[in-house]
């Protein structure tokens, strides 16, 4: 089994209108919906690749059961730790000129002995689990260790897996995390530097190894993904698909990768099927994450060179 992790679940309300007039009032043309958090986008991801997995993390009394109707359809078994208050919003305005305005609320506060519940529940469901994933942001009040904590709760033989950047990754790598999955710019912001050449991006990766990765799984976007664990780097490229949605792209390549890391998957195996996986989640316009047959699809056509 897969346990994934999700400290701050997410509504994202998607709307786009012909032009956003601040100050005036604007009609919408579409609006889409989306109940998200990273680690549950994960765990999505996984169900559609047949994996066996179970989703916990921090959820809302309001509006939390929208959440589980989600997980219910997907069948993702799953099992909260409940606090009061809302899950929060995130507003993205589209306009016709393809301009992103976002707005995004703070999560309600979690109290100490909430996350020491939810330390503890992880604990137990892990004890005969194969990897934990943990993703995402952290809900207000969460100390800023709980990477950290979340990721040693679960057994050492476990594989162990985040996608964060900042402290939050710099927190997760002292207790010693088997791949990592930063894009370019969250690379930067944790090793507060600028990353400008090929040569400088793997200086970078070999960085997070030093402090306690075993492989960085470095995304480039609609450019496809680098990985590396020290001794060996490969590139993939991606395909031209057809973009309909940038929800959980990185949340398909944590999950495609993690499920070949887990199943024994190569260096490059990993690397190839968290291309597929990020690339097929952006043909979907209504789902965080992609369909199987989508993601088998270009996986087929995806090939994997050393750099």
């Amino acid at each position: 089994m897969i346990l994934t992790v999700c400290p701050n679940p997410c509504i994202e309300v998607n709307m786009e209108i012909d032009y956003l007039r601040v100050g005036m009032s604007n009609k919408i043309k579409s609006k889409r919906i989306f109940y998200t958090g990273k680690a549950l986008n994960v765990a999505t991801g996984l169900a559609r690749l047949k994996a066996d997995v179970f989703a916990t993390g921090f959820m809302y009394e309001q509006n939390g059961n929208m959440f589980e109707h989600e997980l219910h359809r997907e069948g993702v078994p799953y099992k909260f730790v409940w606090n009061k208050g809302r899950v929060r919003e995130k507003y993205q305005f589209i306009d016709h000129r393809s301009m992103l305005t976002e707005v995004d609320e703070s999560s309600p506060e979690v109290s100490l002995e909430k996350q020491d519940e939810l330390l503890n529940l992880i604990a137990n469901i892990s004890k005969t689990c194969e990897g934990i994933i943990i993703s995402g942001g952290l809900a207000k009040g969460t100390e800023i260790d709980f990477y950290y904590k979340a990721l040693s709760a679960a057994p050492k033989t476990a594989f162990k897996i985040a996608d964060t950047d900042g402290e939050r990754l710099e927190h997760a790598l002292k207790c010693g995390v088997n791949l990592v999955k930063p894009n370019l710019s969250e690379l930067e912001k944790t090793l507060k530097t600028e990353i400008k050449s090929k040569e400088e991006m793997l200086i970078a990766c070999r960085k997070i190894l030093d402090k306690g990765a075993e492989r960085v799984l470095l995304s480039l976007g609609k450019h496809g993904a680098v990985i590396t664990d020290g001794s060996k780097s490969f590139y993939c490229k991606s395909v031209n698909v057809a973009m309909n949605s940038t929800i959980g792209a990185g949340d398909g390549m944590v999950a495609a990768a993690s499920n070949a890391l887990i199943k024994g998957g190569s260096l490059e195996e990993v690397l190839r099927c968290g291309v597929a996986g990020g690339t097929a989640s952006v043909t979907l316009p209504d789902s965080i994450s992609f369909s199987k047959d989508k993601y088998e699809e270009i996986l087929s056509s995806l090939t994997v060179q050393k750099i």
